[in-house]
């Protein structure tokens, strides 16, 4: 992995592999990239079925039609031995696939809590010191991958659906304000105007602020609205707001990859082992375990 030509997709695909696999070197190969933290990382989430595929594919399109190179990291929430379709959903992106301008990899969640992997953050900053123009990173919106994704990317976007009428009121107020920019997919289909209205609403009854998240109407499947998109993703990253909270975005990215290597020897199926067998024996504090027994647990780390 030493030395390896990272615009070389070939190579590019082994080293990520490698990461991924945590194989020997990995951790001092990462720390001896030279990376390009002002390459813009895009971040698109949302629901299942909201045509995030769709979308990312016209985006793809829209950079390379410029001469960008682009790379897409696919976030896939499923198993990793689960062909789902997620996965499936890349196929929209195939005729992209021998483009040189363009690279496309899926990462499986692994059990990862909030939907997206601990080696996301890693993979993204391989990508960075590839050299590419943009990364897209698309991933499902559930638990709390919409609030993950805004610790990573530059710009955060939001893909609903006119369906989503019923429950946009009871969203979470933190995956709104993670939000840069909304868009309403579908919006040909019943009832994307009173949506759209409902969420300017939503969005007038924030505190003011330098950037007042955008809400585009989008057909992704017709192509429609992409390029609105696009132009709005270009004016967020030039934003004040973008420019200020970098360093907040590295503490954030800082914190998960220490909280990430603090946690690889911690298994919880052991932790289930030797909790199972104080609570045979008798009387079980979870605090006091968590306080006292846990830092020295040594079958915890075998």
């Amino acid at each position: 992995m030493e030395g390896a030509d990272l615009t070389d997709l070939k190579e590019l695909a082994r080293a990520i592999t490698r990461v991924e696999n945590n194989a020997p070197g990995s951790r001092q190969w990462l720390a001896s990239l030279s990376l390009n933290n002002n390459i813009p990382v895009i971040g698109i989430t949302g629901p299942p079925g909201a045509g995030k595929s769709t979308l990312v594919n016209g985006l793809l399109q829209h950079y390379v039609s410029q001469g960008l190179k682009v790379a897409v990291l696919a976030v896939d929430p499923t198993s990793p031995f689960n062909m789902g379709s997620l996965l499936g959903d890349r196929i929209r992106m195939a005729g992209h696939y021998t483009n040189p301008n363009v690279f496309i990899r899926s990462l499986a969640t692994r059990g990862s809590l909030g939907g997206l992997s601990a080696k996301t953050i890693e993979i993204t900053d391989i990508l960075k010191a590839a050299g590419f123009d943009k990364i897209i990173i698309e991933t499902v919106g559930v638990g709390q991958s919409e609030i993950e994704i805004a610790g990573i990317a530059d710009t955060t976007v939001l893909v609903l659906v006119p369906e989503a009428g019923d429950d946009i009121q009871n969203m979470k107020s933190g995956i709104m304000e993670i939000a840069d920019i909304f868009v309403v997919n579908k919006a040909d289909r019943p009832g994307s105007d009173l949506f759209k209205a409902t969420l300017a609403k939503i969005l007038h009854q924030k505190p003011a602020s330098a950037w007042m998240p955008p809400i585009i109407a989008a057909v992704a499947t017709e192509n429609t609205g992409i390029d609105t998109l696009a132009e709005a993703i270009e004016s967020h990253l030039q934003s004040s707001r973008t420019l200020s909270r970098r360093a907040y975005l590295l503490a954030e990215k800082a914190y998960q990859l220490i909280q990430s290597e603090r946690m690889k020897d911690i298994e919880k199926h052991k932790i289930a082992e030797v909790i199972l067998k104080k609570l045979e024996g008798g009387e079980f504090n979870l605090y006091g375990f968590v306080e006292k027994d846990f830092i020295t647990l040594s079958p915890v780390k075998e």
